[in-house]
């Protein structure tokens, strides 16, 4: 099993010697950082902590159902993959593992309310966030509750790492709050408090945590303290999770319009707007690409450094899921009930199949297989039929 970069580093306890000249440690790390790339697993929201929402893993052209499992409630929560597992909430109170290979269930974790927020796997514990306000650390072998850490409202984002040894946690709640957790432990390291609700999943990118608010702000936070940045006014409610890449943010807002920020110099770079219609699904960011879908009932992409539109594709419903690029193609679902794979070039239809519910949950893909929850209660799982 190949593990993500979280999992490595807190093992590795990289540091100078004499026997090991700073230059070739340096080189070993980014070998390390290079073959993370390459992952099978999905073992976070958007994939990385960056919330760039891009793998390289190849889906095969034509896909079909390999299985499906049912909950008793519809599923707003996005999966994850990791250590042959897929990890999800439902809005039935509960946290499910299913094998990965066939979608039968190997345990479940009740909570005292729905859980929509999508989780975190790290070094063999699984971390979600639920309605009730409670964050769980959860063992992934088998769901027993290893601690809970209560904020003073609910959760809806994903938690997030921050890299070290010990590696920590940062999550956003509905008490707006940006709350900093011990992996082990679930003690608060540090607090910081914006002007109201946090609605998406914290990025963490070059020491820094970045989150927009329902206070219409992008707030930029030191992770070695929680102090501010720097605070950046938007102008409208910022619902969706921000996106990192070479020190910019990429997200779009409540006002219809999608935003590129400079976070060195605090400005936006570039504004795209279509109709006036809100953006909440969080962007997919690539080399030169930045994709991501809007309550224009479309998905569209556009050129990274000016924001210019490449193409747009159309659904028949909003597209509130969060788009994935794996390798060639964009994987999406809409509210008209279909998951679809586009071309990344052009953004022509190769493959969709019609569930019937709207899908909100935001697809993982991980070892050339898409897994993604809808409204109808029903996790789906499509790849390569042997």
């Amino acid at each position: 099993m190949v593990r993500s970069l979280p999992d490595i580093l807190p093992e590795m306890k990289l540091r100078p010697s004499a026997n090991v000249p700073r230059g070739i440690l340096m080189l070993c790390i980014a070998s390390l950082l290079c073959a993370t790339v390459h992952a099978k697993d999905w073992p976070m929201f958007r994939g990385d902590a960056a919330l760039t929402g891009v793998t390289t893993e190849n889906l095969p052209k034509e896909l079909s159902l390999l299985w499906s499992f049912k909950t008793a409630g519809p599923i707003k929560a996005s999966p994850i993959v990791a250590d042959g597992k897929v990890f999800i909430g439902s809005s039935d109170t509960n946290v499910y593992a299913l094998n990965f290979s066939d979608g039968k269930k190997l345990w479940s974790f009740t909570t005292s309310n729905a859980v929509e927020a999508p989780a975190l796997f790290l070094n063999g514990k699984v971390f979600v966030g639920g309605i009730d306000g409670y964050l769980y650390a959860l063992a992934a072998k088998d769901g027993q509750l290893i601690w809970k850490y209560k904020t003073d409202d609910k959760i809806v984002g994903a938690p997030n790492v921050i890299p070290g040894t010990p590696p920590r946690l940062v999550i956003g709640s509905y008490d707006y709050k940006l709350h900093c957790l011990d992996v082990a432990t679930g003690k608060s390291n540090w607090v910081y408090e914006s002007g109201y609700y946090i609605n998406g999943s914290p990025a963490v990118s070059d020491g820094k945590t970045a989150f927009g608010g329902c206070d219409s702000l992008l707030h930029i936070i030191s992770v070695t303290d929680g102090k501010q940045l720097h605070e950046i006014e938007i102008g409208a409610n910022i619902g969706a999770s921000v996106a990192l890449a070479d020190n910019r943010a990429y997200f779009g807002h409540y006002s219809s319009e999608f935003l590129c920020v400079d976070l060195a110099k605090t400005n936006i770079v570039w504004r795209y707007k279509n109709r006036d219609f809100p953006y909440f699904s969080s962007a997919a960011v690539t080399s030169d690409k930045v994709l991501f879908g809007g309550h224009d009932k479309l998905l569209h992409c556009v050129r990274r450094d000016d924001g210019k539109e490449v193409w747009r594709f159309a659904t028949h419903g909003k597209v509130q899921s969060s788009p994935v690029v794996a390798d060639d193609k964009v994987v999406v679902g809409s509210d008209d009930g279909r998951v679809y794979v586009v071309s990344l070039k052009d953004g022509k239809e190769i493959w969709s199949y019609e569930i019937g519910a709207a899908i909100g949950s935001s697809p993982a893909v991980a070892d050339g297989r898409i897994v993604i929850g809808s409204d109808d209660g029903t996790v789906y799982c499509f790849g390569l039929k042997q």
